[in-house]
């Protein structure tokens, strides 16, 4: 999960360490940081002194990036190095093992399909 300002940097150095294959979408969501509370609106009169902070979700980008495992370090290291600034709200990394992947077009699978 990343900033959106970040998306054009992160396919750039992604591309540029041979990484460039990739799926990107947009999501909704939030951490653990305290920042971005809002007044909840639509309260009923009769509990108009009971005045609610929600916590508002921010628009990220979502990227799933698949490789094999000898280049799971560099993945890491580049997503990192593209969008860490050291503020909350920087994103998150999560890494999953797969159990296989197949080719739609060849039939292929394994790792052949992650080249």
């Amino acid at each position: 999960m990343i900033r959106i300002s970040k998306m054009s940097e992160t396919k750039l150095a992604l591309s540029d360490v041979g990484l460039p294959s990739f799926t990107a979408m947009p999501v909704l969501g939030r951490g653990m940081g305290k920042g971005g509370f809002k007044k909840a609106a639509n309260l009923d009169p009769d509990q108009q002194d009971l005045i609610i902070e929600m916590p508002r979700l921010k628009s990220k980008r979502m990227i799933t990036l698949v490789v094999t495992d000898d280049k799971k370090d560099l993945a890491v290291e580049t997503i990192i190095k593209a969008n860490q600034t050291k503020n909350s709200g920087d994103g998150k990394i999560f890494v999953i093992d797969t159990v296989d992947s197949v080719r739609v077009r060849t039939g292929e699978t394994g790792d052949l399909t992650l080249d």
